[in-house]
């Protein structure tokens, strides 16, 4: 495969949502797809190689490499993570979770108990609670379907709001015997590269969702950079998740390459 010979020999995944395609629609060689915790699954196994998943996969086991300068990531409400409910925040007892990725379960679980002092129940029932938290997708039909039937508590907007700092919803983590992962890595940017040319034409060929609509997510509410700030926001989550136990430990610093 011209032009990506450490990357060709490897199991590679990524997520399944219109979020990722600037990451991957330039890459020419077998990807398999499929939701977040599905290949976090498949990374921890061994089925894959390198995999796009969400960042709580890191912070839990952070014997992974990550991708430097690459991200899904959001400064400000990203749209396509959302806690969609009815009446008062406070008066919600049980949440609907998407348990497609574990990121936005664990957001919205520190977002809720560390900014609003809420310790609701969870259920994994898609209509077993009286809010439901969507993600990728979904998230954007939901909203296009229900429009202002539901109260929209935007995670990314929320997580901005209270701290200042971007969120990182998922990475491109490497299994630590990955050969040559420096170079796997420089080639997962320039793929990043052009597909950030491609914005456009992804717009265009979606058709799932309006071209306006998908020129503004693309363009406006992701953002793909994984810099200073957007770690600094890692590590704001990290220490959270370990005050409110949702992590073991917060020990072991996380390797960039």
């Amino acid at each position: 495969m011209s032009g990506y010979p450490a990357l060709q020999s490897l199991k590679i995944g990524c997520v399944q949502y219109l979020n990722a395609k600037p990451l991957i629609c330039a890459y020419p060689g077998a990807v398999v797809f499929d939701h977040p915790a599905r290949l976090a699954e498949q990374l921890a196994s061994g089925l894959l190689d390198v995999a796009l998943v969400p960042t709580y996969e890191a912070l839990r086991s952070p014997d992974y490499k990550i991708a430097d300068s690459i991200a899904i990531a959001s400064h400000g409400p990203v749209f396509s993570v959302v806690l969609a409910h009815r009446g008062r925040l406070q008066d919600l007892k049980t949440i609907a979770l998407d348990p497609g990725s574990l990121t936005s379960v664990f957001l919205l679980r520190t977002i809720l108990a560390e900014f609003h002092g809420l310790h609701p129940g969870f259920t994994d029932e898609p209509d077993g609670g009286d809010a439901r938290l969507v993600i990728g997708n979904q998230a954007i039909a939901f909203r296009n379907t229900h429009g202002a039937e539901y109260n929209y508590l935007d995670l990314g907007g929320e997580w901005t709001e209270r701290t200042g700092l971007p969120f990182v919803y998922a990475m491109w983590l490497l299994r630590p015997e990955v050969s040559k992962p420096k170079a796997v890595a420089g080639e997962l940017r320039e793929l990043k590269r052009l597909g950030m040319d491609r914005l456009e034409e992804i717009a265009c060929g979606e058709t799932g969702f309006d071209a306006n609509f998908c020129r503004q997510y693309l363009g406006g509410h992701v953002r793909y950079d994984l810099g200073d700030g957007e770690k600094r926001g890692i590590e704001k989550w990290r220490v959270l998740l370990l005050k409110h136990g949702l992590i073991a430990s917060a020990e072991k610093p996380l390797e960039f390459i």
